[in-house]
């Protein structure tokens, strides 16, 4: 492939040759322990040659790390901050904070760009939250990281509806479908029923009153699901709309017929029998809106929000400034020895937020995580930069369950 891109024997063999030799990577890698928040401009990760042949080893590897990197830490971030602020709401109004782990459901796969970008995204999802559509991401976890799908919740969803369903007995038959899936095809437990198909409004106004003694009825509960439209109106209401329905809210409404209670702290909360979960389309900005929109109406939000595509396709490595860069390297001295040399980059052209770290580097927590440049070997070797490979071997491998741990801590 190099040959045909750059032009025939343009790039010797002779250091892949030398590499093939040694029969094991000479690298050595350090890393902060997953799960861990680090500061842009705070190192995640370093790696260096172990042998001098090897000298291009590191710079080949840039692109094939990050390419692989980036993307599942930004969404674990972002998962991250989705949870925080669950709960932050349930300790606001009232709710279990327990609860918040299901909250933020990943509806991302089908819009991801491929099978291979939805598995690393999900994995990532899954440090913060348990509820999940993107099944490949489980066994990657099995995989990789320790768990045991026969023994650990590493994610989970309940029995849901898609449109295609819905429409196959058209506008007529949509309320005698509905009844048949919470009687006789899921009787009992949690049922999830798109309900826009054709009138979302219809359904929680008209079709679900009708059913209200088999809903109450029913070991279990049947949650709405709405998925298009203006979120943040759809749950929280629209004061401009013409129907008092709209005006109130999908919540709301859904407790003005099915009833609701108060939490520990006086917020409304809706009836058990039935819940909301809303598709793809939230993002952060929304859900503030709804959070902050239902806790000004005295509604403790016991919803779930889906997180997809719309939100973890939509970044870049610059979204949360991931970046490789050589910072050190040392050359042979003409007195036989070796010449050290911090290597940066500074753009005169750039606000300063290209700038790159320089020479050896060490982290530490001094009042939060924090770089140190430019230290010593003996500096360079200590720190909360931890060993995870080394020539050939993994160091430090953590799991999926010490990862969360970290994770819920740092809430």
């Amino acid at each position: 492939m190099v040959d045909a891109g750059l032009g025939k024997d343009c790039i010797t063999l002779d250091h892949i040759a030398a590499l093939h030799k040694l029969q094991y990577l000479p690298l050595h890698v350090k890393a902060i322990p997953e799960g861990t928040l680090v500061p842009t401009r705070v190192p995640v990760m370093t790696l260096y040659n172990t042998v001098d042949h090897a000298f291009w080893l590191p710079n080949a590897l840039e692109t094939l790390i990050s390419a692989t990197l980036w993307g599942m830490m930004t969404s674990a971030t972002t998962a991250f901050q989705f949870r925080k602020r669950f709960m932050e709401h349930a300790k606001a109004v009232g709710l279990d904070p327990a609860f918040t782990k299901w909250q933020g459901h990943d509806f991302s796969m089908r819009g991801m760009f491929g099978v291979e970008a939805a598995i690393l995204s999900g994995s990532a999802h899954l440090l913060s939250f348990t509820g999940t559509d993107t099944i490949p991401a489980l066994p990657f976890h099995e995989r990789y990281y320790g768990a045991n799908l026969d023994t650990d919740l590493v994610g989970g969803s309940v029995p849901a509806t898609e449109h295609s369903v819905m429409c196959l007995d058209g506008r007529a038959g949509e309320l005698a479908l509905i009844r048949r899936l919470i009687t006789e095809i899921y009787p009992k437990g949690i049922v999830s029923i798109v309900c826009d198909t054709y009138d979302f409004w219809k359904v929680i106004t008209q079709y679900l009153p009708s059913l209200e003694a088999e809903i109450k009825a029913r070991d279990g509960k049947v949650v709405v699901r709405p998925d298009s439209g203006d979120p943040v109106k759809i749950i929280c209401g629209d004061p401009s709309a013409s129907t008092w329905y709209e005006q109130c809210g999908a919540i709301e409404t859904l407790g003005h017929i099915f009833g609701s209670t108060k939490t520990a702290k006086g917020a409304r909360l809706l009836s058990e029998k039935v819940g909301l979960i809303y598709g793809d389309s939230i993002n952060l900005q929304r859900q503030e809106a709804i959070l902050s929109g239902m806790a000004a109406k005295g509604w403790a939000f016991n919803g779930v929000l889906g997180i997809g595509s719309y939100t973890y396709q939509h970044v870049t490595r610059d979204t949360y400034g991931f970046a490789i860069k050589a910072t050190y390297a040392e050359l042979e001295a003409k007195d036989g020895g070796r010449e050290a040399r911090a290597i940066f980059k500074q753009p005169k052209t750039d606000d300063g937020l290209k700038n790159s770290a320089r020479g050896l580097l060490h982290v530490a927590d001094v009042d939060g995580l924090t770089l140190f440049e430019n230290v010593d070997w003996a500096t360079e070797q200590q720190g909360l930069l931890q060993t995870i490979f080394l020539d050939g071997n993994q160091r430090n491998q953590t799991t999926l369950a010490e990862i969360r741990a970290r994770v819920e801590a740092q809430l």
